[in-house]
């Protein structure tokens, strides 16, 4: 059985994530690698990855050894340490946040940009900038951290954190052709919005697994 490992900042993103991996990747196994220390590190030390680098380097060795054929980095925070796992490990490691930003930047010239971590929130507009750049684009981005949420969800708050996001994220599509959700764990209040704004969201759970699973395909 094909092994796909996940390695997750954060538990809130292993249930939709394992249910994506099961509709894409029928009759894979999924192994999840969780480490919830990492992101209250990196708000500590203001997203300093060299602190977590090694650990999190770590993980995809581990994933390795298991016997994944391909590792999903699921958190944006440590997206930019995807690089240097490519180096370190033979199989494919795929950043969730990736493809969502290769969509932002084709579907609009004002993108807005949504986080509830600073962590996040800045590795996400270095990667939209970078994939403007490739693409020949020039966008403007919109960058809103609703900190406030991620306080409720810190706490066991999820339905505050849910609705304090909705309400941001209203506001923020209404500036914005395109909206990106910079933490995976944000997709959960998209349903919770107004049908007429649906289509302005992006949110890479689904668009990171379907970029893994094409990566997969083509070898």
């Amino acid at each position: 059985m094909d092994k796909l490992a996940i390695i997750h900042t954060t538990a809130v993103t292993i249930e939709p994530l394992g249910a994506l991996a099961a509709e894409m990747l029928p009759g894979w196994q999924v192994i999840n690698f969780l480490d919830d220390s990492i992101l209250p590190q990196l708000r500590e030390s203001g997203g300093d990855l060299e602190q977590v680098a090694g650990r999190w380097l770590q993980y995809a060795r581990f994933a390795e050894e298991v016997g994944a054929a391909a590792i999903l980095s699921a958190c944006s925070s440590v997206g930019e340490l995807v690089p240097r796992a490519r180096e370190l490990v033979a199989v494919p490691v795929v950043r969730i946040d990736e493809a969502m930003a290769g969509q932002a930047v084709a579907r609009g010239e004002k993108v807005g940009v949504a986080a509830t971590v600073r962590t996040t929130l800045e590795p996400t507009l270095r990667l939209l900038r970078a994939s403007a750049a490739a693409a020949g684009r020039t966008v403007s981005l919109e960058p809103l951290l609703v900190d406030a949420a991620f306080q409720r969800l810190a706490a066991g708050d999820r339905e505050g954190h849910d609705r304090l996001l909705a309400a941001a994220l209203e506001d923020l599509a209404g500036r914005n052709d395109v909206v990106v959700l910079a933490q995976a764990s944000m997709a959960r209040v998209l349903p919770s919005l107004p049908d007429s704004l649906q289509g302005r969201f992006l949110s890479s759970p689904r668009l990171g697994m379907e970029q893994l699973k094409r990566i997969l395909e083509e070898r």
